[in-house]
C-alpha cells in the first residue's frame, strides 16, 4: 500500500471542503479503492500507485480551478473528477463569462456540454442541443443570443416553441391571442429577465428587437440578421421542423434545442426533431450537441429523477 501526503496551499480551505464537507465528499465518493481523510489544509490518502496518482492530477486542477475563480461550484468539482482528456479539461478551465445579468449576474456555460455548445455556436451557424430537462440548454442559448445582440452580431433575437396544445384548450383561456399563448413561452421569457434589466428588456419586445412567438408565426418568413432559437423542439411536426429550418437567412444564428425523451405530440405523430435528427446529421455545416443526466445544472435531485426513469424506460423496453 502506497501513500499521499498533499498540501492544499493559496487557496480558502472553506472552497475546497464545500459546505458540510459536500465538496470533500464527493473527492472520496469518486475513489472508492482509496482511503482518504482531510485534515485542515492536508489530504492523506492511501491505496494503490495508479489510484492515487490520478488523485493527485484531480486535487491539483480543483486547486487550479479555485485560484484561478476565486471559488468553485458542485458542478465544477464534478466536472473535473469526470473529466478524460486535455481536451476536455480545457473546456472545463475556459472560463469565459457569456454576460453579465442583470444585478451583476455572472452567466456562463456550467458543464462541458454547454461549453461545447458554445463553441460549436461560434463555429456554425445552426446548432442542435439536445438533451433531458434542466441542463441549461435553452439558458445558454438565450444567453448566447443576448450576447450576439450586445455585441452587433445581429439586430434582433427571435425565440420560438410550439404550442402543443394550440387548438380547442386555448380557446378557454381568457385575453387575446399574446396572453393565451404567453404561458407557452414564460421560460423564454424568465431566462430574458435574468439577463436584460426590465426597462431595456421591454423596450426590445416593443420595438420587435426581441420577439418571443409561437412557431406557427415564423410561416412565410425569411429570418435575416438574427439569432433564432427553436425551444422544445421535439413537439414540432416533420412540416413545422422544415418550415422553421428553412426559415434561415442571410447571417443568421439558429439553435435547436429539445429533449426526444419527453414528446407530448399524439401517440401516432412523429417528432420532427427525431426526424431532422437522422436526416441532417451527415450535413457538416450543422453542429449536434448532446447532452446528458450529468450535464443536469437544477437541484441536484432533477438528475437522479432523470435517471430513475431512463432505468424504467430501459426496463420496459428488455420486457416488451
Amino acid at each position: 500500500m502506497y501513500e499521499l501526503n498533499y498540501e492544499l496551499q493559496g487557496i480558502d480551505l472553506k472552497s475546497f471542503y464545500g459546505v458540510q464537507n459536500q465538496f470533500f465528499n464527493l473527492i472520496k465518493s469518486s475513489f472508492p479503492t482509496l482511503k482518504i481523510i482531510g485534515r485542515d489544509n492536508y489530504i492523506f490518502a492511501a491505496g494503490n500507485t495508479e489510484a492515487l496518482d490520478v488523485l493527485k492530477k484531480k486535487l491539483d486542477d480543483i486547486v487550479s480551478f479555485i485560484s484561478a475563480n476565486n471559488t468553485i461550484e458542485l458542478k465544477d468539482v464534478e466536472n473535473i473528477l469526470r473529466l478524460k482528456d486535455e481536451n476536455e479539461r480545457q473546456l472545463i478551465f475556459d472560463t469565459d463569462i457569456l454576460l453579465k445579468g442583470v444585478g451583476g449576474k455572472i452567466i456562463k456555460a456550467k458543464t462541458t456540454n454547454l461549453k461545447k455548445l458554445v463553441k460549436a455556436s461560434e463555429k456554425k451557424d445552426m446548432v442542435f442541443a439536445i438533451g433531458p430537462a434542466g441542463t441549461g440548454k435553452t439558458y445558454t442559448s438565450v444567453a448566447l443570443a443576448v450576447r450576439a445582440l450586445r455585441d452587433k452580431e445581429v439586430k434582433r433575437i427571435i425565440l420560438t416553441r410550439p404550442a402543443v396544445e394550440a387548438g380547442e384548450s386555448l380557446g378557454f383561456l381568457p385575453g387575446d391571442l399574446k396572453e393565451k399563448l404567453d404561458p407557452y413561452l414564460q421560460p423564454l421569457y424568465d431566462a430574458l429577465r435574468d439577463m436584460l434589466p426590465f426597462e431595456k428588456l421591454e423596450g426590445y419586445i416593443e420595438r420587435k428587437v426581441i420577439e418571443v412567438a409561437p412557431l406557427a408565426f415564423m410561416r412565410g418568413r425569411t429570418l435575416d440578421d438574427a439569432f433564432v432559437i427553436l425551444d422544445e423542439a421535439q413537439n414540432t411536426t416533420r412540416a413545422q421542423m422544415k418550415m422553421f429550418l428553412t426559415r434561415m437567412g442571410m447571417n443568421a444564428k439558429f439553435i435547436i434545442t429539445g429533449d426526444p425523451s419527453q414528446v407530448d405530440l399524439p401517440p401516432k405523430q412523429e417528432s420532427g426533431l427525431r426526424e431532422a435528427m437522422h436526416i441532417l446529421k451527415d450535413v457538416k455545416e450543422i453542429g449536434f450537441i448532446h447532452l446528458t443526466d450529468e450535464d443536469v445544472v437544477r437541484h441536484p435531485v432533477v438528475r437522479k429523477i432523470i435517471q430513475a426513469y431512463n432505468a424504467e424506460d430501459q426496463r420496459h423496453a428488455r420486457n416488451q
